[in-house]
């Protein structure tokens, strides 16, 4: 397969890399194999400080680490330099509470005898990541791994080759230990062939269903453990009693944020039919304030699409979306035309559940929105899909709020403000948007052999 950078604001190829050779595949399987042994015998603290060191490389050359991402997939630069800044809060949360996550737990009290659980290592894992967040999703498997001594294998996106070379420069650059972490551009039959083989023992992949199925078969076939962060259709419920400029804010930043192109935008706007005027006159405002642009520049407040092919891709939904019988309410469906991958932010409404998009996801710019009576009919049109990764609910109710959360079939849910990944709380869905969790303690225990000690 081909690894290329091509500048999404204006089509230019920047630079493109060689797929990985088979000599090289096996040099990070027995590099990897190497560190793993070693690190049985390491204390975690020593990793922890030099996972430090990792995150201490990324906050002194920010700068540096941002303009891939720009360059890359198109991300604006302050969004940029706000996931440099979250990739090292990942990193850092594990240095401060890795090694309390891998403590023995006593249960001798709930066995009657005595007992513990130890939680080790397990060996390599194979990590494929998307281009959406190319740091953050890597830092997110990587961190966790690296304390608790499982070495991490990458096989990053295609478009985003220079930023999976600098998270791998980073780590030689912080002097992480040979094998601990490697980047790879592997072609899919390699990343089989990783996931067959004995040293490996874990595959992460976030990404499409599409590619969740293919790898979490995969790691089937050959009994490895797998985690899968896949894509979502995520809502977000406004009641009639939600306070109008917050819902507001939130809805808009949900969707508009990276263009469109995170798991868990907020896809469909469930709006009480009270308060569904209001909304609908105040965000059509918000998102006529979007501005398209050079991403470098820091006026600019929307990012193009991470490339061409996504650009007709999302265009080709809409026009299947709009062939379903879906009305536009705002914004401008034909297509942008030049060398850059940007797209045109829209407000469509009317998706019916024979609508041949009803339960696609959308990756960009495209809200959808629906006017919901009352409280039941919110939780059937929520549920109503195969994904379940996030959601958001707004009201000034707080305990009817949190009532309605438990309902909603997902993986997590905000109530008041935009979802958003936390390095404390475990990230993960339901459904066909996947499963496992990454962050928090959960996270770094997803490829550890959680061993039971009796007597």
């Amino acid at each position: 397969m081909s690894y290329r950078v091509v500048n999404p604001y204006n089509g230019e190829l920047i630079k493109e890399f060689p797929a990985a050779t088979d000599e090289e595949v096996e040099q990070a399987l027995t590099d990897a194999n190497n560190f793993y042994k070693q690190a049985k015998k390491q204390p975690i603290e020593q990793r922890a400080e030099q996972l430090a060191a990792l995150a201490d490389e990324f906050t002194k050359r920010a700068d540096y680490y941002a303009n891939f991402l720009t360059a890359n997939m198109g991300k604006l630069i302050s969004e940029a330099r706000g996931e440099v800044k979250k990739t090292v809060a990942f990193a850092r949360y594990y240095v401060e509470n890795g090694a309390a996550a891998l403590v023995d737990q006593d249960y001798t009290a709930m066995a009657g005898r005595k007992a513990h659980l130890e939680f080790s290592s397990i060996g390599a894992v194979v990590a494929v990541e998307p281009w959406n967040f190319p740091y953050t999703q890597v830092m997110r498997v990587f961190a966790p791994n690296f304390i608790l001594g499982n070495p991490v294998i990458l096989k990053h996106a295609s478009i985003v080759p220079e930023c999976a070379q600098a998270f791998d420069d980073a780590c030689k650059a912080a002097g992480l230990p040979t094998g601990a972490f490697k980047n790879i551009f592997a072609t899919y039959d390699q990343v089989n062939q990783m996931i067959g083989d004995p040293r490996v023992q874990g595959v992460a992949l976030t990404g499409s269903e599409k590619a969740g199925e293919l790898i979490a078969a995969e790691a089937g076939r050959n009994l490895k453990k797998s985690t899968m962060e896949l894509g979502g259709t995520d809502v977000c419920i406004v009641l009639n009693d939600a306070d109008l400029k917050k819902a507001v804010a939130g809805a808009v930043s949900g969707r508009l944020r990276n263009a469109g192109q995170a798991c868990t935008s907020a896809k469909r706007y469930l709006v009480q039919s009270g308060i569904y005027d209001e909304f609908l006159t105040a965000i059509k405002k918000e998102f006529a304030k979007y501005q398209s642009g050079d991403p470098l520049n820091e006026k600019t407040t929307l990012a193009p699409l991470s490339s061409k092919s996504a650009q007709q891709n999302l265009q080709k939904q809409v026009k299947a979306v709009l062939d379903g019988g879906a009305k536009v309410l705002w914004g401008d469906p034909t297509a942008v035309e030049g060398p850059g991958a940007f797209f045109k932010p829209l407000i469509i409404s009317g998706m019916t559940y024979d609508n041949p998009m009803y339960d696609h996801e959308l990756f960009g710019p495209v809200a959808q929105l629906y006017k919901v009576d009352d409280e039941k009919g919110i939780v059937e049109l929520a549920n109503h899909s195969n994904y379940g990764l996030g959601g958001a609910i707004y009201s000034e109710d707080l305990d009817k709020a949190h009532k309605l959360a438990s309902k909603i079939e997902t993986g997590q849910i905000a109530v008041n403000q935009p979802l958003s990944s936390l390095p404390e709380l475990p990230f993960g869905g339901i459904k066909k948007s996947g499963y496992g969790r990454e962050l928090s303690n959960l996270g770094i225990r997803e490829f550890a052999n959680i061993k039971t000690v009796l007597g």
